[in-house]
């Protein structure tokens, strides 16, 4: 007989994942899982499939393995820590404002904004952003001024007035010789009132709704280029992150809401 999975169904900005409590529910195949699940007419339909579990070190309160669409496992996600900040305090798993999570590249903190038992937004320490130059090797086919961020997960931002060039240019620069382990590319457009528009193509899952590295990614790199100040708005297709990069530690503060979509069993 074949075992049924409850899995819970959420997004931030847009930015959607199935997620399983792997504490009580183990899947033992998530690579296979999140191919099948992700499927948007043969599935649930999501940007990939998350597991919360028990942390296996002290320094941690939990840690998540997080699968894209493709079956890929991504270092973290920035939108789904929040994400999973709402189901552990909203389904009564911890009453800690404060959640320490391990991820793949790292340990994340998250504050919850709490209002009468409901998570209403949750702030990610997503830790300091590291560099590399990789204008001089990437042939962006005509983009240039790209800049690499990794926020835990490689990130490649350009500055255009077309954001919406990620439909043609997306895949091309994911697979690029550049990224030997491919890379996330977001387009980005500083507006008139100071906000960033900005659209992604997510590594391993194609066009998202939002991207909570992205979004961190874009904010410094428009921070370091004079475009933007440390602290900005970053307005992609599903909604609007806010994103501060502190002086004081380096580090890069992502704020944006989290929504249950709906539960189930498969």
């Amino acid at each position: 007989m074949t075992d049924r999975i409850p899995f819970t169904k959420m997004h931030g900005a847009g930015n959607d994942y199935i997620y399983v409590n792997a504490m009580l529910h183990p899947v033992a195949d998530p690579i296979e899982a999140s191919i099948k699940w992700s499927d948007r007419h043969k599935g649930i339909g999501s940007d990939g499939l998350v597991l919360i579990d028990h942390s296996p070190i002290p320094e941690a309160d939990y840690s998540m393995r997080i699968f894209n669409a493709d079956g890929s496992e991504a270092m973290m996600c920035g939108n789904a820590s929040r994400c999973i900040g709402k189901y552990l305090y909203e389904r009564g798993l911890t009453d800690k404002k404060e959640i320490r999570l391990l991820t793949r590249s790292g340990i994340k903190n998250l504050i919850l904004s709490v209002n009468d038992g409901i998570v209403e937004r949750v702030t990610v320490d997503m830790g300091e952003p590291v560099f590399e130059d990789t204008k001089q090797f990437v042939d962006a086919k005509g983009l240039d001024n790209g800049i690499f961020v990794s926020m835990g997960n490689p990130h490649y931002v350009i500055f255009t007035d077309d954001v919406d060039i990620v439909d043609s240019k997306g895949r091309v620069l994911e697979y690029h010789s550049a990224f030997p382990q491919r890379c996330n590319i977001e387009f980005a457009r500083v507006e008139a009132d100071g906000s960033i528009r900005t659209r992604v193509w997510e590594r391993g899952s194609g066009i998202t709704q939002a991207c909570g590295t992205g979004a961190c990614a874009t904010a410094v790199a428009a921070a370091l280029t004079g475009k933007a100040s440390r602290q900005s708005q970053i307005v992609m297709d599903g909604g609007t992150l806010d994103i501060e990069w502190r002086e004081s530690n380096n580090h890069v503060y992502m704020a944006g809401p989290a929504a249950f979509v709906f539960d189930g069993e498969i």
